[in-house]
């Protein structure tokens, strides 16, 4: 693709906002290292072909071994925590260490996505500064150039037209300089009046402080914005007096403020043990001032990571350009929670001129309300896409099995399928996600369309093509003399508790069943369970089970899930997408979601199967299926010929 290259002159512009040297410090694009950076990964190449030999002796020759193994493996050490970040290794598994299973090479080649968007290989966490540029849609992303393991942290760079096919290019940002050294970590986009892009983003320096520092593209002419110019005066913010320099980072999109040619944006952070979001004003992105008090707290929530701050409209169907405010407005506040590894927000009121942003609800406030997933999903983020007038929300879909399984299959973690942001107008209390428009292009023909009776205790194969890329949307009407006449029944009732879908109940579960294979040995259901209190109302809960998706050790097995509700009008719906080792579920249109990462080692390839099932031990419900099966997206390297 040719480009017309005119290099952005910062010191020529007209534009009030923009203040920046001619002269870059470093150029972004990844093509070279510090000696230091270059050190780091021979010493840490090393040591992980030293933990691959180990690895590889234990499991001999994968594609021959077929049988379990009581070896155990001593959990991984922490990466992350010491560098003042959320622990990067999955260490859920109870018992203290990983039992050991032979995986063999089908089994691992299956479990890779085929139309979730990852890396060829190695390690990927965050997403960082999405954005629409001149026809694309960037994505930039945590990545680990040299292995499956968290370390090393550059910024990725990937380009699509639709959010769906993507297209890698060079790095954007790599970690060689002082203030980045040990890693260029989480960062946002922000869109200037004149077009300029600034990424703010954290840099990890050769002392383990946590700053923030500032790039743009070299060439904003390039829609492909290859080469990226880091600010030779960087850092731009430092931790200030009373936050600990490794609990300063992430910084968001920044918004117009209350006065004239004034920018805001908030970083995480904590005091004690309440999570925070701290302003910072600036009026040319290269000095900035710290405001006041802060945004928001919550006592008890610990450290604030990616945070996330956005407005949504209460009456309109579109997604809003994050300066928005004003009537008809509420704020999104979302913070990543490193005490627990989960994403929450509140929807709430943002007054500018006082710096404050209050809950609608302080008991859905931030860290101890609503979920963004109830499953395995981290670090989200969001930006405005101008073309189709929409939020979009990206989030880090990290793995649950072990490191050393990563190390085999040679790369780890995957992100969410993008999905769209609308304030729930129904409920007024969630947001409501739902995967982009986009994903349908993969739809193979008409789906298989299916009206299924379910009696108490029943299931029932659903046939299709390919059980391991599916687009599932399903209702179900309960039995409406079964549900009126039961008065109480399971009051109390807990996702997470219940002991999954196998626990039967008057009035649930009843669901899909995605990725089993003929038997039954392994499944992963996906269910919903109606609860009824004395009161004789009734509480839904969305749910997904992971007790039985794998038979090898090591792997998460869990129950995840929360109540959802449904209105009277409203039957019980959810919309699954399957692909191979993730299942992203949603219901009732996205008041609910719950992502799972699974690992069978039966169910796959051609033995996957599909089934509907009603667990129930009084009512009977109808299932209404749409299956589709889908494509796998074309997701591979830019051309280097036409750079």
């Amino acid at each position: 693709m040719a480009t017309h290259h005119s290099h952005y002159d910062p010191e020529n512009s007209t534009t009030h906002y923009t203040v920046l040297p001619d002269q870059p410090e470093s150029a972004g694009s990844g093509h070279r290292k510090s000696l230091k950076v270059v050190s780091g990964i021979l010493l840490s190449s090393f040591f992980l072909l030293s933990l691959v030999f180990v690895i590889v002796n234990q499991s001999s020759d994968l594609s021959q071994k077929n049988s379990h193994s009581s070896e155990t493996l001593t959990p991984a050490l922490s990466r992350g925590v010491s560098q003042g970040v959320s622990e990067k290794t999955f260490r859920d598994v109870s018992g203290g260490s990983l039992s050991y299973y032979p995986w063999t090479n089908a089994m691992l080649t299956w479990q890779r996505t085929a139309y979730h968007f990852q890396p060829q290989k190695n390690w990927m966490n965050d997403p960082n500064g999405p954005l629409y540029h001149k026809g694309w849609y960037h994505l930039f992303y945590q990545y680990n150039p040299d292995s499956a393991i968290w370390g090393n942290i550059t910024w990725g760079h990937a380009i699509s037209t639709d959010l769906i096919h993507w297209l890698y290019l060079p790095f954007a940002l790599v970690p060689d300089q002082w203030y980045d050294i040990n890693g260029v970590w989480t960062g946002s986009a922000t869109f200037l009046p004149d077009g300029q892009i600034m990424m703010l983003y954290t840099g990890d320096t050769n002392d383990y402080v946590q700053v923030q520092n500032l790039a743009y593209p070299a060439n904003l002419s390039d829609p492909l914005l290859i080469d990226w110019v880091k600010y030779r005066g960087n850092p731009v913010m430092v931790p200030p007096p009373g936050i600990g320099v490794k609990d300063f980072r992430d910084p968001t999109t920044a918004w117009t403020g209350p006065q004239n040619g004034q920018w805001l944006l908030t970083i995480g952070s904590k005091i004690g043990k309440t999570g925070i979001a701290i302003v910072y004003g600036t009026s040319n992105f290269t000095n900035f001032k710290l405001l006041d008090g802060v945004l928001h707290a919550v006592p008890g929530t610990g450290m604030w990571e990616c945070v996330d701050f956005y407005p949504v409209s209460t009456d309109e169907a579109n997604g809003l350009d994050t300066s928005y405010n004003g009537p008809g407005i509420k704020h999104v506040l979302k913070a990543s929670l490193d005490d627990d590894k989960h994403d929450y927000y509140a929807i709430g009121t943002y007054d500018p001129v006082k710096n404050k942003w209050t809950p609608d609800n302080p008991q859905l406030d931030v860290g101890i309300g609503l979920r963004l997933d109830y499953g395995k999903y981290y670090a989200s983020k969001t930006f405005y896409d101008p073309k189709e007038q929409r939020r979009i929300l990206w989030g880090w879909i990290g793995e649950t099995d072990s490191e050393a399984a990563d190390l085999l299959k040679g790369w780890a973690s995957v992100q969410s399928i993008p999905r769209t942001v609308l304030y729930d107008k129904e409920t007024r209390t969630h947001v409501l996600q739902w995967p982009v428009k986009e994903i349908e292009s993969l739809r193979i023909g008409d789906p298989l369309v299916k009206r299924v009776n379910l009696q108490p205790g029943s299931i029932e194969l659903v046939h299709v093509d390919s059980a391991a890329q599916l687009d599932v949307e399903a209702s179900f009407e309960v039995d409406k003399a079964a549900l009126e006449g039961t008065i109480e029944a399971d009051v109390g009732f807990n996702c997470s508790t219940s002991g999954g879908a196998a626990k039967r109940g008057i009035l649930g579960p009843f669901g899909v069943v995605v990725i089993a294979d003929q038997t039954l040995s392994e499944l992963t259901p996906v269910y919903f369970y109606i609860a009824k209190g004395p009161d004789g109302r009734a509480e839904t809960y969305f749910c997904a089970d992971e007790t039985r998706s794998s038979e090898a050790p090591g792997v998460a097995k869990q129950v995840y899930g929360s109540s959802v509700p449904v209105l009277d009008d409203e039957q019980h719906s959810m919309r699954l997408l399957v692909d191979h080792s993730i299942v992203e579920s949603f219901a009732q249109g996205g008041r609910t979601v719950i992502t799972s990462r699974i690992y069978p080692t039966k169910a796959i390839n051609g033995a996957a199967r599909l089934f509907v099932f009603n667990n129930a031990t009084r009512a009977s419900v109808t299932a209404s299926l749409k299956i589709w099966s889908l494509e796998s997206a074309d997701i591979r390297s830019f051309p280097l010929d036409q750079l």
